[in-house]
């Protein structure tokens, strides 16, 4: 393999690939990027054998041929040179590396043994927007469960449902839920569970992409493939293992009737929890009052070592007045996950599941469960 590229964008697509890399020290050949050329692109591999990423590149290529070598190491010699154009080239297992006065070698090892990516070929795809799948994956995230004991919700659920999408996460004390309209109706309705690992990786490739990215999955596996704007070729690809298991039937919490309704400025509640949250002690317990004839929520919190806090801000309510406890930290999300100027927050019952949402948008709700009162 022998080839010459621009420094800056060798760097870019090494730093994409090279997030899911460790530290492996039973199987060492994981630390390791695979270069291949493959027909005008230099293409970079990497894998924790639950993920694999996989990015193209437009190079000069003057021989072809592969390469495997430490990507870490990489990664920092090529951030070291200076922007100018990069000649590689391999040499048995070592790659020679020349860019203005400067040439090094870098040991590498056998390209035969780094691990097979699979690979989706004739199944048929779904094609989604990419800022829509990046936006539903970033809105849930954060909230799946990070126990071991149920694996099936330590990940993000993703339900391909006729002409929408919906991505879900939960840790069963609260559940975030986005859907996403499509213009064209599903082939066949289909479900499965993402690890959360994988999907900040998609998250993190998809961010302020343009180009609509296309969605394989088999029984076990699901591919996120992002084409390139200049050419018909993938830009990269993130394979990953799925989450066996049942996803719970989450759909049963969300209630459907509710005592309260409740309509806030988003900032302005946001600050006001914020401000509780220095005072709710070691379970993280806040008590929202709602009263109707004052429309005005009550935020109150208590600690035996600080002291106590009691606030209000106005809000337009619809329905009973009514108290209810909750941890503060699992309000915040919901409230940070919301981008809308004003919150409506709906209260089934004192000691049942509420639901945050954004005014105007019904695409994403937010499900939290309250904690007993203060």
């Amino acid at each position: 393999m022998k080839i010459e590229v621009l420094k800056e964008n060798l760097k870019a697509n090494i730093s994409i690939i090279e997030r899911i890399v460790g530290k492996n020290l039973s199987l060492p050949i994981l630390n390791n990027v695979l270069m291949v050329i493959e027909d005008s692109f230099l293409s970079l591999v990497s894998t924790d054998l639950e993920i694999a990423i996989k990015v193209w590149m437009l190079v000069k290529i003057i021989d072809k041929g592969k390469i495997v070598v430490p990507a870490k190491f990489l990664s920092s010699f090529i951030s070291s040179l200076p922007n100018e154009k990069i000649v590689m080239e391999s040499v048995g297992q070592n790659l020679h590396i020349q860019c203005g006065n400067l040439k090094t070698q870098i040991q590498g090892n056998n390209p035969e043994d780094f691990p097979i990516i699979p690979e989706f070929k004739d199944l048929e795809y779904l094609l989604v927007d990419s800022k829509k799948i990046c936006q539903g994956i970033s809105q849930v995230i954060d909230l799946t469960s990070q126990s071991q004991s149920r694996p099936e919700i330590s990940g993000i659920y993703f339900s391909f449902l006729k002409n929408q999408i919906k991505i879900v996460a939960t840790d069963s004390f609260r559940l975030g839920e986005k859907t996403i309209h499509m213009d064209e109706n599903v082939k066949k309705e289909h479900s499965f569970i993402l690890p959360q690992k994988a999907a900040r990786e998609i998250m993190n490739i998809l961010e302020n992409k343009e180009l609509p990215v296309k969605i394989y999955f088999s029984q076990n596996q699901a591919l996120f493939e992002l084409p390139m704007k200049e050419v018909d070729h993938p830009q990269a690809q993130i394979t990953s293992r799925l989450i066996e298991g049942e996803y719970p039937n989450y759909q049963d919490i969300i209630p459907s009737q509710f005592k309260t309704h409740v309509t806030v400025k988003r900032d302005e509640f946001l600050n006001h929890i914020k401000t509780a949250s220095l005072f709710s002690g070691k379970v993280n317990e806040v008590k929202i009052s709602v009263n109707k004839e004052k429309q005005e929520v009550q935020i109150f919190a208590k600690s035996q070592d600080v002291g106590e806090n009691t606030s209000s801000l106005s809000a337009k309510i619809e329905g009973e007045s009514i108290e209810a406890s909750f941890n503060y930290k699992y309000i915040l999300d919901g409230i940070l996950n919301i981008k809308s100027s004003e919150i409506l927050f709906d209260i089934s019952k004192e000691d049942g599941p509420c639901i945050l949402r954004p005014v105007g948008d019904s695409s994403y709700l937010y499900v939290v469960m309250p904690i007993k009162s203060i």
